[in-house]
C-alpha cells in the first residue's frame, strides 16, 4: 500500500509541477492582460454586488439562492483544512518565501475566477430547486461538447464529494483526537463519523437552499473565530511582524536561498497550495457561482473572485502569521496542520487544542457541504432519476464516515492527480469561451459609466448560443428581472 501511495504521489507532484500549473498561471496572465486588470480595477463593485438583492419572480419569491448565500458556497469548499494544515505544510517544506507566491497566485488566479464564473451564470439552467451550472454546462452550451462535460462532471463528482469529503472528515477526527491525546477511546473514529454522517445527511437532503442556509451561517461564524485567533496571536507577538514581512519577501526572490533551484521550489510550493486552497481556475466554484439569482453574469464572477481572496488573503494569511511568528525558526519544525497546532499552543497554552478542534470542524463540515453541492449540480448535469441523486447523496454520506475510519493516504493522492485532470479540462474551455467572458464584461462597465445598475439581457449578445436563463429585454417575463431601482 505504501508503494502504490508513494508512486501515485510522485506522478501527481509530476503531472502538477510540469503540465497543469504552466497552463494555469500563463492563462491567469493572459486573462488579467485581456481584462484590463479586472480582479484589481472592479475590487468596489466586488464588495457592492455582495450585498444585491436577490431578483424576484412573477409571484414576488427569490429565483434562486442569493449572490452572498452563492459565496458562502462556494467559500465553504474553498475554506477547509487546508487553510490550516495546507499553509503550515508550504511554510515548512517552502519556507517563508512560499506565502508570497500564494499571494501573488491569488491575484493572478482572481482573473481565471472572474472569467469562470461568468461563464457559468451566462450559461446556467434552472430546475425546481433554482439555478444550476457550472463547466460541465458551459462546455454543453458554450462549446457544443456534451460530452467533455459528461467526462468533467465524472471527474468532478470522483473527487470533491467523495475523495476530498473523506479526506476533511479524516481531519476532524484526527484533530479530535489529537486534542485527547492518550485518553482518546478506540471508539472514537466510529462515534465521529457515524456524527458526522447524520449531521451531512440533515443538511443535504433538505436541498440547495438548506444547504446555502447553512453555509451562510457557518462561514462567516468560522472565519471571525480563526480571525480572532489569528489577531489574539500576532497581537501577542507584535513586535515580531516587521520581521515576519521581511523574512516572507526576502525568502521568496531567493535572498535566503542557496541556488537557483532552491528559488524554484520555493516558487512551485506557493503556486500548488494557493491553488489547492482558492480553486481559482480548477472549475469547482462556478458550480456555486451559477446558483445565485443575479441580474448580469459579470456581478457572480466578481463575487468568486473576492471568494479567491477571502480564501488566500484572509484565511492563509491569518495561518502563515500564525505560524511564522511563533514559529520563527523552523529547522527541525513539524509539517501541516501539527505545525500550526503547535503554533497556537505555544502561545495560547494548552487549552487551544479544543479551541483549534472546534474550528477544525467548522472549516471543514462546511467544506463537506460546499463539495456534496458541487457534486449534485453536475449529477444533475448527467440528466439522471431521482433515485440516481438518492444514491448519490447515500455514497456522499458513507464517504464522509469512512474518511473517519480509514487511512487516506491513497485517496488524497490519487485525488491529487484526478483534482489535476479537472482542472485542465476546465482551463482548455475557459480558454476556449472567454471571448465570451470579455464580451460581458464590456456590457458590465458600460452600463455602469453609464450610472446604471447593470442588467444582462439575451439580446445584448445576440450572436452567442445555448443562452437560456436571461429574458430579452422586451419579455414581460422571464427568469432575470430588474433591479427595484430600475422598475
Amino acid at each position: 500500500m505504501d508503494a502504490i501511495s508513494d508512486l501515485l504521489a510522485q506522478w501527481g507532484d509530476q503531472f502538477w509541477t510540469w503540465l497543469v500549473l504552466p497552463v494555469v498561471v500563463a492563462l491567469g496572465l493572459y486573462f488579467t492582460i485581456r481584462s484590463g486588470v479586472v480582479q484589481f480595477r472592479l475590487l468596489p463593485d466586488m464588495f457592492r454586488t455582495l450585498t444585491d438583492k436577490t431578483p424576484r419572480d412573477e409571484n414576488g419569491e427569490p429565483q434562486s439562492v442569493s449572490a452572498f448565500q452563492a459565496f458562502t458556497i462556494s467559500a465553504a469548499s474553498r475554506v477547509g483544512v487546508g487553510n490550516i494544515a495546507g499553509v503550515g505544510t508550504a511554510i515548512a517544506i517552502g519556507g517563508p518565501g512560499a506565502v508570497f507566491w500564494m499571494w501573488l497566485m491569488a491575484f493572478v488566479g482572481g482573473a481565471s475566477s472572474f472569467v469562470e464564473s461568468s461563464l457559468a451564470q451566462l450559461y446556467k439552467t434552472k430546475d425546481e430547486t433554482g439555478f444550476r451550472g457550472g463547466p460541465a454546462y458551459y462546455m454543453e452550451r458554450g462549446l457544443g461538447a456534451r460530452w467533455l462535460g459528461v467526462v468533467f462532471s465524472i471527474v468532478l463528482i470522483a473527487c470533491f464529494p467523495i475523495a476530498f469529503s473523506s479526506l476533511q472528515a479524516n481531519t476532524i477526527q484526527a484533530t479530535l483526537s489529537g486534542s485527547l491525546g492518550t485518553q482518546a477511546p478506540s471508539w472514537l473514529p466510529i462515534a465521529t463519523g457515524a456524527v458526522l454522517a447524520i449531521l451531512m445527511a440533515a443538511v443535504i437532503f433538505g436541498g440547495v437552499r438548506r444547504i446555502a442556509s447553512v453555509t451562510q451561517t457557518l462561514v462567516p461564524v468560522m472565519a471571525l473565530l480563526y480571525l480572532l485567533v489569528g489577531l489574539v496571536i500576532v497581537a501577542l507577538n507584535v513586535t515580531e511582524i516587521p520581521a515576519v514581512f521581511a523574512t516572507i519577501f526576502t525568502s521568496a526572490f531567493g535572498a535566503q536561498q542557496v541556488t537557483g533551484a532552491a528559488l524554484g521550489y520555493v516558487i512551485l510550493t506557493g503556486i500548488k497550495r494557493g491553488m489547492f486552497s482558492n480553486e481559482a481556475g480548477l472549475g469547482s466554484a462556478p458550480n456555486a457561482g451559477a446558483s445565485a439569482a443575479v441580474t448580469h453574469p459579470v456581478k457572480q464572477g466578481l463575487v468568486q473572485t473576492l471568494g479567491v481572496y477571502f480564501d488566500t488573503f484572509l484565511i492563509c494569511s491569518i495561518t502563515a502569521f500564525i505560524v511564522l511568528v511563533a514559529t520563527p525558526d523552523l529547522a527541525g519544525a513539524a509539517k501541516g496542520i501539527e505545525l500550526t497546532q503547535a503554533a497556537i499552543v505555544s502561545t495560547l497554552g494548552p487549552w487551544a487544542n479544543i479551541l483549534l478542534t472546534i474550528i477544525i470542524f467548522l472549516l471543514a463540515f462546511s467544506s463537506i457541504l460546499g463539495n456534496y453541492y458541487y457534486g449534485e449540480s453536475n449529477i444533475e448535469f448527467l440528466r439522471t432519476g431521482g433515485g440516481v441523486l438518492t444514491g448519490y447523496r447515500v455514497v456522499a454520506v458513507l464517504a464522509v464516515f469512512a474518511g473517519s475510519v480509514v487511512s487516506a493516504d491513497i485517496v488524497w493522492n490519487l485525488a491529487d492527480g484526478i483534482m489535476g485532470v479537472m482542472a485542465l479540462l476546465n482551463l482548455v474551455a475557459i480558454a476556449l469561451l472567454s471571448g465570451v467572458a470579455f464580451k460581458l464584461l464590456r456590457d458590465y462597465t458600460a452600463q455602469r459609466r453609464a450610472g446604471l445598475d447593470p442588467v444582462f439581457t439575451r439580446d445584448r449578445l445576440p450572436e452567442v448560443r445555448g443562452v437560456e436563463q436571461w429574458a430579452d429585454a422586451q419579455s414581460v417575463t422571464g427568469t432575470v428581472l430588474l433591479p427595484d431601482a430600475q422598475r
